[in-house]
Formats: C-alpha cells, structure tokens, sequence
C-alpha cells in the first residue's frame, strides 16, 4: 500500500510507531499486499482491454477526459506492480530485508531497495491523485467549454511535475542529511507526510465541490440546447451526477483508512511510552487500519475502473480492427450539403445563423458526451433517446 511509513521504515532510529505497524506480521501484511494488489492489476488490465461484441465507444472527437481517465488506471497499474515487487523481495529475502535495520551496516544495497521501491510507490500514487484532481478540473472546464485536447500537456506539466517535485522534496528533507540520521526529530518528518498526504486531502476536499458545480452546469447547459428540461435530460444529469458519486466514493473507501491510522500512529508517537497498557486499544485500531490499509489502496485500480466505465465483461477481443470516426462522415455530408452557395443574400444570412446554432449545439453534445463517455450499454441506450443526441 502508499504510506509515508514506507519510507520512514528506511531510517535505521525509525521511531516506535512506524517499528509497530512494520513489524506486526510481515509476512501477513506482505502476503495481503500482493494479493490485493495482483488482483486488482489482473482485473484494472482485463477491464481496460477491448471486449468481444462491443462496438467501440463512438465519440464526437478525442477528448482530454478520456485520456486522464486511461492515465489514472495507468498509475494504478504501475503502483501496484511496484507493490508486488516490493512484497515479493521482502517475503523471499528476509536476511537482505533485515540489514536495513543496521545502523552501521555497509551493505547499501538494502537501504536502496527500501528507498527506491518506497518512491516508486508514493510518486504513482501521488500522480494518480492529481490526474484525479485534473479530471474534476477539466470535467468542469468542459462544461463551460473553456476546456480540448491541447490542455492535456498543461495536465501533464502539472501532475508529473508537482509528483515529482513534492515527492523528492519529502525524502530529501526526511533522509537529511543522510538515512542513519534521519527521523531524528518531528523537523524531518512532518514536511515528508504533507508533502505525501497534500494530493489526496486535495483531491478529497476540492473533487467534490468541482463535480457538484459541473453537475449544476450539465442541468443548464441541457436546459439551454432545447429550452425545456425533458424526462431524458434529467435521467442524463442524474448519470452524470452519480458517475462522480462513485468516483468519489471509490476514493474515500480506499484512502480514508490512511488518514485514520495516521492519525493514530501520530497521537502514539506523541506518548512517552506507546506500549503503555491505556493504549491498548489505539495500537490494535492503528494494527487493524494497517491491514486495512494493505487490502484497500492497491484495489483502488480496480474500483476506479468499475466507476468509470462500468463491468465490460470477460470475453476479450485482441484482434485489430479499423474504427469508423463518425464525425469524419458527418463532415463530408455537411461539405455535400453546402457545396453550392445560395446567390441570395438574405439565404446565406439564414444559412450563417443556423451554422452558428449547429456548431453551439455540436459543442453542446461534445460536452455532454465527454462526461458521459465509458457508461455501460444502458447509458448509451439513455443518451441516443436524449434529444440533445438525436444529430449524432
């Protein structure tokens, strides 16, 4: 799982708390991570791969969710292998697990693992979060069609690069200025944990209150494609409104043990003595969310694509096919169409103004179809009988 407990395992004087929850059954702990976390890479993969008898998702044009949604379960992806590799080492080499340990150990190669693999882990999950905050951010910029294709490299700058930037800058300050002296005082180890829990508390606190306003904004962009806010358009922003419900509900289910246990494991560390008998109690809830933790943040990949696009069903299709681009015909039949202006004046002024309408209602659909990309068979069943989709 990501926690900032990972890395302060690296520490040779890591604190009493950490020494806990690392040292309660790793073998256990390690053999619930690799489970979870193959699972949920095995289940994310065959989500992901195109179906046999599905006809492929027909949208207007390429969007930018569609890419962050795909590069959301990437991370998770590549977060779980690397969970899976760093459970695996510590459950087949025990004894080179156990030189961490060493305070004056000259085998740096353990240390590395730990560090390395800990890094890998934190810096996928971290990007993760923030293409989940960049979703919310472009969902809402969609809607008020501030927002294409060209702003996925603006995405792209700011999540790998405020990832990367806030995780070297957390272990910097942790392993200063080096691994046998760091964790020697809160100074080093409370800039580490905001910089690890800042994404989530983000995504957390702001997603929520971006996908509420989209949702506002989807109810008025329908009212306004047709003047009148139909039993359909309804059905199609209750949708829309309950796909963000699930995103959400996936992240609190598979984060919110991390915040609980750290909170426990900081209100110990600020004990003189932890294994006091009155902290029984906090210990065994720190134990437990530890294990929870283990189950829970791997299956995040997993869960996020159930959100998104729905169960796509077993039968894989691996053949290569060609894809009709159905804007591609619409294109050539409006070219036939208008191929022949109208020598009257006053005709091509009717002509210009219903190219406008045309064109607010095509950016109309385009809109609404990006947040309502990846639904089930059911779904597409409701937006083609929608008449804001009738034109498509």
């Amino acid at each position: 799982m990501a926690s900032p407990r990972l890395e302060t395992y690296c520490c040779p004087n890591r604190d009493a708390a950490t020494q806990l929850v690392m040292s309660f059954q790793p073998d256990v702990f390690c053999g619930v991570c690799i489970g979870s976390a193959s699972i949920s890479v095995l289940l994310t993969i065959l989500q992901l791969l195109p179906k046999k008898g599905q006809s492929p998702r027909k949208m207007p044009k390429a969007s930018s969710s569609s890419t962050i949604l795909l590069l959301i379960s990437v991370c998770d992806i590549f977060g779980g292998l690397g969970m899976i590799f760093r459970s695996s080492v510590w459950l087949g080499f025990p004894g080179f697990i156990a030189n961490i340990s060493a305070v004056n150990g000259t085998d740096m190669w353990p240390s590395v693992f730990c560090v390395g693999s800990a890094m890998w882990i934190q810096l996928l999950y971290s990007a993760g979060f923030w293409w989940l905050f960049c979703y919310a951010v472009d969902s809402y910029l969609v809607v008020r069609r501030s927002a294409g294709l060209s702003t996925i490299v603006l995405y792209h700058m700011m999540t790998w690069g405020l990832a990367v930037m806030l995780c070297v800058e957390g272990i910097a300050l942790l392993y200063y200025p080096s691994l046998s002296s760091c964790e020697n005082g809160l100074e080093h180890a409370i800039p580490h944990y905001i910089t690890t829990y800042a994404p989530l508390l983000l995504v957390l606190v702001v997603n929520p209150i971006l996908f509420r306003r989209t949702v506002s904004a989807v109810a008025s962009l329908l009212k306004g494609r047709q003047g009148i806010y139909t039993e359909n358009e309804r059905r199609l922003g209750t949708e829309i409104q309950i796909r963000f419900f699930k995103i959400m509900l996936v992240f609190i289910i598979c984060w919110s043990s991390n915040i609980i246990n750290e909170s426990l494991l900081f209100y110990l560390e600020m004990q003189p003595d932890i294994n006091e008998m009155p902290l029984k109690n906090i210990r065994s809830a720190a134990l437990i969310t530890w294990i929870i933790m283990g189950v829970l943040n791997p299956m995040q990949g997993f869960l996020f694509t159930l959100a998104f696009y729905g169960w796509t069903g077993w039968r894989v299709d691996l053949k290569w096919r060609k894809r009709e681009i159905p804007w591609e015909s619409m294109s050539s039949s409006t070219v036939g169409e208008n191929a022949y202006p109208s020598p009257v004046n006053y005709q091509t002024n009717i002509h210009d103004s219903k190219k406008v309408s045309t064109t607010d209602s095509q950016q109309t659909d385009e809109a609404i179809s990006m947040l309502s990309e990846g639904n089930t068979s059911g779904d597409d069943r409701l937006t083609r009988s929608s008449p804001i989709y009738q034109g498509w």
